[in-house]
């Protein structure tokens, strides 16, 4: 095990360097926690996490794993050791012969790919046991199939992005955010990404700004917070900073914040949070003090999180819960892909 995470361990959830913990902080702390239990509680035998919808998935075990992870949680060790190993394996025995991480009849193949792809790669970069080794085996097949789906022909404005198949001939930027994601995490755990497509997606994710002021779906459309939100992060984490893009899309979000009225609402926890923790100063700031009350005020009695609009409301507590913790744990920094 890494020393930085030893040294999390020891000390509970809380990051070693922070001995003046806020009453905020202290909430935060205890509704991970109620959470964590939650998600503990929710998993199947078989080591997976179900989407209410679909049953298991590949998209919900990495994000419930990703929960632990970013509470500073690793496989094997610990309290939640046994059952994020367990899930982990899980979604390593699902990967097929073309390096999809997807179980059979899986909704939205690149979705899960992609979010499953970014589970590899933190665990791989959090750990360095015989399970990092076959995660960094997954790798490299799964990333050669995203590179391989960017690479499809498209028309110039879908060039750089993906769609919600390998074989897609056009973008959005809800899938591509997850496979920009995954690509820029395996990249900094030394897998072989090519910087021109990294690249090729960062324009993709820049022909989509919307005046500055926002990120669009796809191209033509109009941008949301969750959209800004998305777009801020894909080029905050790819070394992109502060560029006009992204500073416009936050200076929105401080201006029309996210609500929780609104359709995919925790998908657009995530994203805001993180991303607006990215650009920092102010606008982390004056974002999270809109955020982080929003989503704690939201959790049930039992540690959960539930979705209340729209799709959101039939894919049950393992999904929204996991994002809610993903996003109220973004100052914790153990997720790699994350910290600043």
């Amino acid at each position: 095990m890494k020393v930085v995470l030893l040294v999390g361990l020891l000390s509970g959830l809380r990051p070693a360097f922070s001995d003046d913990r806020t009453e905020r902080d202290k909430q935060i702390d205890a509704a991970i926690s109620k959470a964590l239990e939650h998600l503990a509680k929710k998993q199947q035998p078989s080591g997976a996490w179900v989407l209410d919808q679909f049953g298991e998935s590949t998209s919900s075990t990495s994000l419930a794993v990703m929960a632990f992870l970013a509470a500073g949680h690793v496989p094997g060790e610990g309290l939640y050791g046994a059952k994020i190993e367990q899930g982990v394996k899980w979604v390593l025995d699902q990967q097929q012969a073309n390096g999809m991480l997807v179980k059979e009849r899986g909704h939205g193949p690149m979705y899960s790919h992609g979010i499953s792809t970014l589970m590899l790669a933190e665990v791989a970069g959090m750990t360095d046991d015989a399970l990092a080794g076959r995660c960094r085996d997954a790798l490299k097949k799964s990333v050669r199939l995203i590179l391989a789906a960017q690479s499809v022909r498209k028309d110039h404005g879908s060039q750089g992005g993906w769609r919600y198949l390998p074989s897609s001939n056009d973008s959005d930027l809800s899938v591509t955010g997850w496979q920009l994601l995954s690509l820029r995490a395996a990249k900094n755990l030394g897998c072989d990404v090519p910087a021109e497509n990294i690249d090729a997606a960062v324009e993709y994710v820049k022909r989509l700004s919307v005046r500055n002021r926002g990120f669009g779906y796809q191209n033509g459309s109009g941008s949301s917070p969750t959209r800004a939100g998305t777009g801020i992060l894909c080029l905050e984490i790819c070394g992109v900073h502060h560029s006009p893009e992204a500073v416009g899309a936050a200076d929105s979000l401080l201006q029309d914040p996210l609500r929780a009225d609104q359709e995919w609402f925790f998908y657009g926890a995530y994203y805001c949070t993180i991303g607006m923790f990215q650009v920092g100063g102010r606008h982390w700031e004056q974002g999270k003090n809109h955020l982080i009350p929003l989503l704690l005020n939201l959790q049930a009695e039992d540690g959960s999180w539930s979705g209340r609009q729209g799709q959101e409301r039939n894919l049950g507590t393992v999904y929204a819960t996991s994002l809610a913790v993903l996003a109220l744990s973004v100052e914790y920094q153990y997720l790699p892909i994350y910290q600043r």
